[in-house]
């Protein structure tokens, strides 16, 4: 698609862009209904590279979570009985995600579900999209792979991403899978990857970024010789004495 090619080149000649890999955790599944974050993880790319600056936050949603939320990303009533109000933090995040690119699996989801909170606040802190543009991963692998399975579960098997040790959803760790997948979908190369630099999850847990080196030596282009071009032409002179047509007509009549 034209916008996909159109992508790929701004950002490979872009090295400054910068992106937040955002995902949240909840209380259900619709704002509509009361339903509150109750976590967001965000990891910080500069140029297509992870940077290791993150932005990761629990949250008191002041209401109980569902037993079908729990059962997805594991955190229960008891452990968010401590944990700071959104509004301790809405400064801290907007600051973080403000001029960026943000990049959400189902943005208008997670988008949803945090102009929410900031409209419990008022209308001073404005909306997301007032101070960071959004790129949902989502409608994208749904273009490149329409009638496909486009869940991160699936673009992770798709584009060979390890989420082996995930069992249970977690923002920060969802962001960070995110991110390699993001990369893969809008020009990575599956063979070229060597491991980084990990990042520590709020669990303590290492998870191992992998990252298109920098550093990698160009692409070797090996010319043919004269004397393999002058074969060539032969063997195409062959073909069109046989059939009496020139390549490109075989190619023609086999189309229709």
């Amino acid at each position: 698609m034209e916008h996909t090619d159109l992508r790929k080149d701004q950002e490979q000649l872009d090295t400054t862009k910068r992106q937040i890999v955002l995902d949240t955790e909840t209380t259900g599944i619709d704002p509509a209904q009361g339903h509150r974050v109750i976590e967001i993880g965000c990891v910080e790319m500069i140029g297509r590279k992870l940077t290791g600056n993150h932005f990761h936050v629990y949250l008191n949603p002041e209401r109980f979570v569902e037993e079908d939320a729990i059962r997805v990303h594991g955190i229960t009533n008891e452990f968010l009985v401590d944990k700071p109000v959104f509004a301790q933090v809405v400064d801290d995040f907007l600051a973080f995600i403000k001029g960026s690119e943000l990049v959400i699996h189902n943005a208008p989801f997670d988008v949803g579900f945090l102009n929410n909170e900031l409209r419990l606040l008022g209308s001073q802190h404005g909306t997301v999209t007032d101070i960071a543009s959004v790129f949902d991963t989502l409608s994208f692998a749904r273009q490149q792979f329409p009638g496909q399975r486009n869940s991160l579960d699936a673009l992770c098997k798709r584009f060979d991403v390890e989420n082996g040790h995930r069992t249970l959803h977690g923002a920060l760790l969802d962001a960070e899978i995110l991110a390699d997948v993001y990369l893969l979908m809008t020009g990575g190369q599956r063979k070229l990857f060597q491991p980084a630099q990990s990042q520590q999850t709020a669990e303590g847990r290492e998870q191992e970024i992998r990252r298109l080196a920098s550093d990698r030596a160009a692409l070797k282009v090996i010319s043919a010789s004269a004397d393999e071009q002058a074969a060539h032409e032969n063997y195409l002179q062959e073909i069109q004495n046989e059939s009496g047509k020139r390549l490109w007509e075989l190619d023609e009549t086999a189309a229709n």
